[in-house]
């Protein structure tokens, strides 16, 4: 029941925030639950044994966040916001990749002083997983939201990764018999994964077809402010997916979403920790629900560039 009531809370809270909050406030509260992931990945670190360079870590992520701010609302733009140009999504991936590629050797520099010296690498090394684990992941989340349309299609990625999940639990619950990983998650199974990736192959279909009243029914909630365009109108280049792309982009976005959350389950494993965390009830913590979105994300986005928006671009 507690993980019901949290859902039934947590999922309009961010929706709005998806569609509502300006570009600025949205990556702020993505950086926020960012810090909270940083915060219980750190916990777990910490249950192994390593003392991970904490504050360094945090800065790096900080700054990653404030250059995505920068990226979206330059110097140009506070003085003149009429002039504000299209996102740069290229100029924001290659300041995260910068950090990405930085951070490593001011964490070894900081790594000097560690005693003993035997710690000084692995200690260095579970600080910067921090950085692309959670950090470049999440920093995904401002730069598509950021796009034409970038909130529905955020949401569509959402939808995928939770249907997923709700149909692995339920089915696996109920007809579970053949293990996934039982060194590292023995709950899961395959019964739960195969339903996983049927029902985001389900939903995929469905979001696609039924794209037009979605949006429709997002804009008379207000949510969707841009005009209203009709597939191959004159108005609109956009076509419906082809039902193989549809199929191929839910079958990978799930398997990924499954992987993550193997991930996460074999570190709280190795950690001897039931859950990231506490603060939500009845999913545990912030890193325990965002674990298979952290893998999706990076898949959404190719997807994204390689053309998929095509197809968000008529709503």
């Amino acid at each position: 029941m507690k993980r019901v009531l949290t859902a039934v809370v947590l999922v309009p809270i961010v929706i709005l925030a998806l569609f509502k909050a300006p570009l600025w406030l949205f990556t702020l509260l993505v950086f926020g639950v960012a810090a909270l992931a940083a915060h219980e990945y750190f916990g777990i670190v910490k249950a192994q044994g390593y003392r991970p360079f904490m504050v360094l870590s945090y800065v790096f992520l900080i700054v990653l966040f404030a250059g995505l701010i920068l990226c979206f609302y330059p110097l140009g733009y506070a003085l003149h916001p009429q002039t504000r140009p299209d996102i740069d999504i290229g100029s924001a991936i290659f300041a995260i990749t910068f950090i990405l590629l930085l951070s490593p050797l001011l964490l070894l520099i900081g790594a000097l002083g560690r005693e003993p010296l035997s710690q000084a690498l692995p200690d260095a090394a579970v600080s910067y997983l921090l950085l692309p684990y959670v950090g470049f992941t999440l920093g995904l989340l401002p730069l598509l939201r950021g796009a034409r349309n970038g909130a529905l299609f955020v949401l569509y990625l959402m939808l995928l990764v939770w249907c997923g999940d709700i149909a692995a639990y339920y089915v696996g619950r109920a007809f579970g018999k053949h293990k996934l990983a039982p060194r590292v998650s023995p709950g899961k199974s395959w019964e739960g994964a195969v339903a996983s990736v049927v029902g985001a192959i389900l939903v995929g279909w469905l979001l696609f077809h039924f794209m037009e009243p979605i949006a429709d029914a997002l804009r008379s909630l207000h949510l969707i402010i841009t005009p209203r365009f009709q597939y191959g109108s004159p108005e609109s280049n956009a076509t419906h997916a082809p039902i193989w792309l549809v199929a191929l982009v839910a079958i990978t976005v799930n398997v990924c979403a499954q992987l993550g959350d193997l991930v996460e389950s074999a570190l709280k494993r190795g950690a001897g920790v039931k859950d990231s965390g506490t603060l939500l009830p009845g999913h545990g913590g912030v890193l325990d629900r965002i674990d298979a979105l952290l893998f999706a994300l990076p898949v959404g986005m190719f997807f994204y560039l390689a053309g998929l928006s095509q197809y968000f671009a008529g709503v």
